[in-house]
């Protein structure tokens, strides 16, 4: 052997040996990540920065514990000094506050809440040298966003139009009948005037026939620049909304921005010229991958984005009026970049590869030197973070979940694998807690769902994915960003158009070759686990690729393509961005791609879970897969629904169950690799729960 050959053979050695230690130390502390570790974890929802860059507002959403009434979690508001970490809270305990923002000058801070189990959120007010909080507004129905005027004098904000009394009277007699995506409510904008006691006298309303879905105050004061739809379907704000710009004194609105697809957020100019957007590059991007720069008065656009990025724009904002400033997602890790308004090559300020942390869309002060962030490492879902715009990692403000500190992870890093053509696909692997090299561990690969979305290389566990918990129950796992995720590029993203369950699920199937190649995963021990799209995943390897998984958990997922085309809340979502044809061109195709087309030959156990109330994926995806197992006599399948959930169990007894009903039917046929006999987990696990019954 040379002297090169046994030097590599050596530096090899070394770093096989670096890994094995720092699998050791991911499994020598004390108890794994439970169940209940992750079902009770409090997380930062968004973090405002005060205009003096001293302060940052934010809110913690707090789980409901098993004592209290089933619902949403709770929001509370709280105020962390940038400077000593010291924390005080502002609107706490059986609260549902959220979106702080600061007035102009700092004296205050607005924020939505729904004060009682039956109000309507508004938005409310209380100052930040102390004092009780006021509400401001006092809509019909719910508020869904505001902002400030830049002179702090005003707010405008978006709520629905109320029902009318000839309405509301038909419904308290019976009469009050859903005309299907008619008689639409608008979202309208409307401003009213504030003082330091709260709103002052009435709304006034600014927009009729169309729907706002997100907006800014221009610098001046004088114009907003609306996020608008014609209708006031989620399908319309997915891909109709364009950017208006409104004259707040004579209501005149003009359309400025053409984008061809979806819309993110935008932002003006200091100087109020021109409007920064996050928006999609074509029609058929699922995503909004690309950042913009629209004249606001020609509405003439430039694309910033660099030719043949590899990853996407998330968000767009200003450094200066010549400067904007975007966060991406780059594979797992996000970034945070300037680029010059006229164009240019880009400047990367923050990256979380070497940040450590992986940080949300900044909210900063105007001189650039105070950034306020959520975030999340491996070992910690969220927290406040401060940066100065120079460090080259931002300072942790907050210990939300002190009490993982003591827990014992399993060791989380990247993994990459060559696709059957070729292509590199990246994702995040987490060893079993106490791994030991040399031995093959059961596999649970999680899939995400969009599949316009992606995972970073920080908190992945919820209570539909609880990555830490299964690796604190000896299981390797694996969450891959397949082909059709963000964050690796359009051309990456296109990688599903028109080809669904295609080379996007072969990329999963390859994944978890590759683990079985290399000694980690026991091929005869896999099972796989995700939600909408995830779900989708789940059913198509419990019927197509069912030689690969012995057991999935089908969570609101996809099991018939044609129907769920015809159901779903997104049709047009649907067609432009995923199937790319009308229904009519695609009959065999969708076809053959529905799990329910491959469902007689199923060998895998299979769990279905799903909420009763689902607009996106309806219910009915579920059914269909759950009848055609059970008529073809399969051993080994179960349906559980969520009264009153949707796509996503937003209240925790639906969250409870999801979590430890996967974890007794991998336990049983993945783990324990149990035969499909007849014989499956208990039904009954109410005792998870942590509630009190009658004994009787």
């Amino acid at each position: 052997m040379s002297n090169t050959k046994r030097r590599i053979a050596v530096i090899l050695s070394l770093a096989a040996i670096a890994v094995l230690l720092v699998h050791a130390a991911a499994g020598a502390g004390g108890a794994p990540v439970s169940p209940e570790d992750v079902l009770y974890f409090k997380r930062p929802a968004s973090a405002a920065m005060s205009p003096s860059g001293e302060w940052i507002a934010y809110t913690v959403s707090v789980p409901r514990t098993p004592a209290d009434e089933a619902g949403r979690a709770y929001g509370e508001l709280y105020v962390v000094s940038a400077k000593t970490g010291e924390a005080r809270p502002f609107v706490a305990g059986k609260v549902n506050a959220g979106s702080p923002q600061w007035s102009p000058d700092g004296s205050r801070i607005a924020f939505l809440m729904a004060r009682g189990e039956k109000a309507k959120t508004q938005v409310w007010m209380i100052p930040f040298r102390g004092g009780e909080a006021r509400q401001v507004t006092s809509s019909e129905t719910s508020v869904s966003t505001f902002r400030w005027h830049p002179a702090g004098n005003r707010i405008a904000y978006v709520a629905a139009a109320p029902e009318t009394k000839r309405e509301k009277e038909l419904d308290k007699k019976g009469y009050g009948f859903t005309f299907f995506e008619e008689n639409l409510k608008d979202r309208n904008l409307y401003v009213l005037d504030v003082g330091e006691e709260g709103g002052a006298g009435e709304a006034r309303i600014l927009t009729e026939g169309c729907s706002v879905w997100s907006f800014e105050w221009s610098p001046d004061g004088a114009t907003i620049a609306a996020g608008v739809s014609p209708k006031n379907l989620v399908d319309h704000q997915y891909m109709f909304q364009k950017i208006w710009l409104i004259d707040v004194a004579t209501k005149e609105r003009r359309q400025l921005s053409n984008n061809p697809g979806k819309l993110g957020n935008f932002a003006w100019s200091p100087d109020g010229s021109m409007i920064a957007c996050n928006a999609a590059k074509e029609l058929r991007d699922h995503a909004e991958s690309q950042v913009f720069v629209v004249d606001a008065k020609t509405g003439e656009t430039r694309n910033l984005t660099e030719p043949a990025f590899r990853g996407h724009v998330e968000w767009v904002g200003w450094k200066d009026r010549s400067t904007v400033i975007y966060r991406a997602g780059e594979g797992v890790y996000p970034t945070l970049s300037l680029v010059a308004a006229r164009g240019g090559k880009r400047s990367v300020i923050l990256d979380a590869r070497t940040a450590g942390v992986i940080f949300d869309a900044p909210s900063f002060t105007k001189d650039f030197k105070g950034f306020a962030f959520t975030g999340s490492t491996p070992r910690s879902p969220g927290d406040v973070y401060f940066w100065d715009g120079k460090a080259k990692s931002p300072k942790r403000l907050t210990s939300l979940n002190p009490e993982l500190a003591e827990r014992d992870f399993g060791a989380q890093e990247v993994v990459r694998w060559k696709a059957r053509d070729g292509l590199e696909i990246e994702g995040i692997l987490i060893y079993p807690v106490g791994y030991k090299a040399g031995a093959r561990h059961p596999l649970i690969v999680i899939v995400h769902g969009g599949p316009e979305s992606h995972y970073s290389n920080g908190w992945v566990s919820s209570y539909g994915t609880p990555a830490q918990v299964f690796a604190g129950s000896g299981y390797a796992v694996l969450l891959p960003n397949y082909r059709a995720s963000t964050g690796y590029g359009l051309e990456f993203a296109l990688g599903g158009y028109m080809d669904a369950a295609g080379k996007e699920f072969d990329d999963i199937a390859d994944g978890i070759d590759h683990l079985a190649s290399a000694g980690l995963a026991d091929p005869a021990r896999v099972g796989l686990t995700g939600g909408s799209y995830g779900g989708y995943a789940a059913a198509w390897f419990a019927s197509f690729y069912t030689k690969k998984v012995r057991a999935v958990c089908m969570f609101v997922g996809i099991s018939d393509l044609t129907s769920k085309r015809l159901t779903t809340d997104i049709p047009y979502e649907e067609l432009y961005v995923h199937s790319g044809k009308p229904i009519e061109e695609m009959w065999q195709q969708s076809l053959e791609r529905s799990p329910i087309y491959w469902a007689h030959q199923s060998e895998t156990a299979v769990l279905i879970v799903g909420g009763a109330a689902d607009p996106r994926v309806h219910p009915g995806q579920s059914l269909e897969f759950y009848r055609l197992l059970t008529m073809n006599e399969h051993p080994a399948v179960r349906f559980v629904q969520y009264p009153g959930e949707g796509h996503g169990n937003a209240r925790q007894p639906g969250r409870a169950d999801v979590l430890h009903r996967q974890l007794d039917w991998f336990d049983w046929y993945v783990r324990d690799a149990k035969p499909l006999d007849g014989a499956m987990p208990p039904l009954d696990i109410s005792d998870r729960y942590g509630i009190d019954l009658d004994k009787e």
